[in-house]
């Protein structure tokens, strides 16, 4: 295979691997807020902070990944 092939598939693989695992991070996060909210409506208040840094922070790595894909 030639470079140009070899970067095409880089990105591709930085890209579909950055993308995938932060948005099961972020569901699987959602899902146990939910989850502990269904068994307890008063937390969440205290849930929802926690919640959403959590969920940035998980978008902020598909973020790395696809300004990694632009820079390969």
């Amino acid at each position: 295979m030639d470079a140009q092939t070899m970067t095409v598939l880089a990105k591709a693989g930085t890209i579909a691997i950055g993308g995938m695992l932060p948005a099961w991070a972020i569901g699987k996060t959602a899902s146990k807020a939910m989850e502990s909210i269904g068994r307890n409506p008063e937390s969440a208040d205290k849930l929802f902070v926690p919640l959403l840094l959590g969920m940035a922070f998980a978008e902020a790595i598909a973020i790395y990944a696809l300004v990694v894909t632009f820079t390969l």
